[in-house]
């Protein structure tokens, strides 16, 4: 068999052999895009090697792109492309300014020799299923923001279990696989709490909860504060024709709410800061400026890109909860 060379005594797991055959034949050109690899049997009966370990091998330049499968037929030269080690597969819920921190964050820390392809599910069950469903045995790593969707923990068990990460939000369910997240329920208790002296000037917590997109135990969280430290409080699911309550702390997760407080005040002829106040939920550059400062609970988004990095390179299996906090500006 010219393409596959494999060699006892050489050191090297036999598997690995198969796959620095085939990279060596596409470098010299033996092989070409469209071309057909020796089929999974022939390989076997000419090395005496079982059909794990020549699947094994065909499986990593399938994950990273270099071959792919046609069912009853065999494989085939997908890319000539070998230098690519890593092929990740991205799934975010939406683009915005706090997942672009992250993916810049961990394309910086990846390194080279790496495609990242990107995907966003919208929140939408149907379209998180068929992502997954799609991309299946294509990538060495799936890493996965499964934000409070449900029904979808199946689907994410159909894929490779040691090739998983959890990004952003996770849960019980999800416990058994790897992850960098969010402890929204602790974050904005404690957040709050750091606050605490600034708050007790004002008469009320109003937070603006739509919880759609929003973290439920971000709202758990806010409602154990107000009831551990006796502040009043409501929770209202948005913000629209409302007047600006004078002498309320307004907690904002979603920045569209954000824009309509700050407009309403604007009206109402208020004061940010001296007739009330506004806790915003994330960090971005424009808060640090808009109405001469927000105040805010984040976590350190770039911060988690590159610990997601670190956990590609080093393959551990943690559950690691990235830190948050709270950044005083004049809104409070």
């Amino acid at each position: 068999m010219k393409i596959i060379s494999i060699q006892d005594n050489l050191g090297i797991p036999k598997y690995k052999q198969i796959i620095q055959s085939i990279e060596k034949a596409i470098d010299e050109e033996k092989l070409v895009k469209g071309d057909r690899l020796p089929s999974v049997n022939k390989v076997c009966l000419a090395f005496s090697l079982s059909r794990d370990t020549v699947l094994l091998g065909y499986d990593d330049l399938k994950k990273r792109g270099i071959i792919y499968a046609i069912p009853g037929k065999g494989y085939y030269v997908k890319s000539v492309e070998i230098s690519i080690k890593q092929k990740i597969f991205l799934l975010f819920d939406e683009l915005n300014t706090f997942k672009e921190d992250i993916y810049n964050s961990f394309l910086k820390n990846i390194g080279k020799n790496v495609q990242v392809d990107i995907f966003f599910h919208h929140f939408n069950v149907t379209v998180f299923q068929k992502l997954l469903n799609d991309s299946n045995g294509n990538y060495t790593k799936y890493i996965i923001m499964p934000t409070n969707l449900t029904g979808i923990i199946d689907s994410i068990k159909t894929l490779p279990v040691n090739d998983v990460i959890i990004l952003d939000q996770t849960n019980a369910e999800l416990k058994s696989f790897p992850a960098i997240y969010q402890n929204h329920k602790k974050d904005i208790f404690e957040g709050l709490y750091k606050g605490k002296t600034k708050l007790n000037k004002y008469k009320k917590l109003i937070m603006i909860f739509p919880g759609f997109r929003e973290p439920l135990s971000m709202k758990t969280g806010f409602e154990n504060f107000c009831s551990e430290y006796d502040f009043d409080y409501e929770v209202i699911n948005e913000f629209s024709d409302n007047d600006i309550k004078i002498g309320g702390v307004y907690i904002i997760p979603n920045d569209r709410d954000l824009v309509r407080v700050i407009e309403k005040a604007r009206e109402q002829n208020l004061k940010l800061g001296t007739d009330f106040g506004i806790i915003s939920y994330n960090e971005t550059p424009l808060k640090k400026v808009v109405s001469n400062g927000i105040t805010t609970i984040s976590t350190d988004f770039t911060t988690m890109g590159k610990l997601l990095a670190q956990m590609v390179h080093t393959g551990k299996k943690e559950q690691i909860e990235n830190k948050s906090a709270l950044i005083i500006r004049n809104s409070l």
